[in-house]
């Protein structure tokens, strides 16, 4: 029988990942299903961009994994059973399970506002694109003069904040920082953002905590009361809990503990790649969550399993954080590079510049998950003898 590989999520990482191991493995000794909640892509790096209104391609899975030979299946995740080496699934006709061989877990992050009082009845957030069209939606409804409030200065908060006030200069944005406005940028690139926020008109509140989120204002620990007509979180991200619930090794986040080679260190048949990741970089720090760490921990996944597989050394690829590609609306940008410490270097390159380099970076990781398997050899490497019976367990 065939070694079944199941891909757990179609983001950046597992739709990467995905498409290498159908180029790479022979379809005679090995098939591949992804299950996704969606039929299509969601570009993540685009998400505040769809908040606003602008209209995003939607590039259908179905369509990238054309001639691959991977079945996709359309359900969401609800639990792994490592033990049986079973995931279940739910869709629209009930749903069912899914055995496994290999299991490549690809379910990214989420918001995670729990912390803090009524974020979840009236915050919206952008780490989804239903979450960002129901932003979409309250933005589209506000008048003139309507304002809103952004609780986080992490990327996603600037980035979210710079692209409401250019595409939406009637409304009043304040954003919300706990610390220094970006505190981890260099001198440099720290007074290009405040210039480039002075210049959309967002008031930044430093040093400021959100106490809690009601209907219409926020209120700060300092006694701070803020009119809020949409209040947007931004300020954290959580894994979902399925893997913590099945007893593979997790931080205390959920993250899955994951070896150099992006297995898991408690159960072997398992990979992890991308948000739901704890991969340790080069650096000896934890890679972050981010778009470049998926394209880093699926390349080593791939390179892994494949030789796992086919009796091939596993040879480490580099696990590194190079920097941070920051957009100001669609006109400015921050190209922040880091040292190997992860400490930004002195240097930085802004402005219009900037800003091409980001969209660059979106349309190279939109058309390499359209083309999963361009570049790559035509050669299909066979499955040894040893892995290439799969147990005999459930399958839908």
């Amino acid at each position: 029988m065939k070694h079944r590989i199941v891909v757990l999520g179609a983001g950046y990482a597992g739709a990467y990942v995905a498409g290498n191991l159908a180029r790479r493995l022979s379809p005679a000794d090995t098939e591949i299903t992804v299950v996704n909640a969606e039929p299509d892509f969601v570009e993540r790096l685009r998400l505040h961009q769809l908040a606003t209104g602008q209209k995003l391609g939607a590039l259908q899975l179905a369509d990238a994994f054309a001639g691959t030979g991977i079945q996709l299946r359309l359900a969401r995740v609800t639990a792994v059973d490592p033990g049986r080496r079973v995931v279940t699934v739910a869709d629209s006709d009930g749903g069912g399970e899914l055995g496994y061989d290999t299991l490549v877990y690809a379910l990214g992050s989420r918001g995670d506002n729990s912390g803090l009082p009524g974020a979840a009845e009236y915050a919206f957030d952008i780490s989804s694109r239903p979450s960002a069209l129901r932003l979409r939606e309250r933005l589209n409804s506000l008048g003139e003069r309507g304002d809103v409030v952004i609780i986080g200065d992490g990327l996603t908060g600037i980035e979210t904040a710079a692209e409401i006030a250019e595409s939406r200069p009637d409304l009043s944005v304040t954003l919300i920082a706990r610390g220094t406005l970006g505190a981890r940028l260099s001198t440099g690139a720290r007074d290009h953002l405040r210039r480039t926020f002075d210049r959309l008109g967002v008031r930044v509140l430093e040093h400021t905590t959100a106490e809690s989120v009601e209907a219409e204002r926020v209120l700060c620990a300092d006694g701070a009361v803020l009119a809020a007509d949409a209040t947007v979180w931004t300020a954290g991200f959580a894994v979902d809990p399925i893997a913590a619930e099945a007893g593979l090794e997790v931080t205390d986040n959920g993250r899955i503990v994951v070896d150099r080679t992006m297995r898991s260190v408690s159960h072997p048949e398992v990979y992890a790649v991308g948000d739901a990741a704890y991969a340790v970089a080069d650096n000896g720090r934890p890679l972050p969550m981010s778009c470049a760490s998926a394209g880093d921990t699926g390349r080593q996944a791939i390179v892994a399993i494949i030789g796992r597989l086919t009796g091939r050394e596993v040879r480490p690829t580099k696990l590194l954080y190079y920097g941070n590609h920051i957009s100001l609306g669609r006109r400015d940008g921050i190209v922040q590079m880091v040292d190997d410490e992860g400490v930004a270097k002195p240097k930085y390159t802004g402005g219009r510049t900037a800003a091409r380099v980001k969209s660059g970076i979106v349309r190279m990781s939109l058309w390499a998950t359209a083309h999963p398997t361009f570049g790559l050899p035509k050669r299909k490497h066979r499955v040894t003898a040893v892995h290439a019976a799969s147990t005999t367990k459930a399958r839908v």
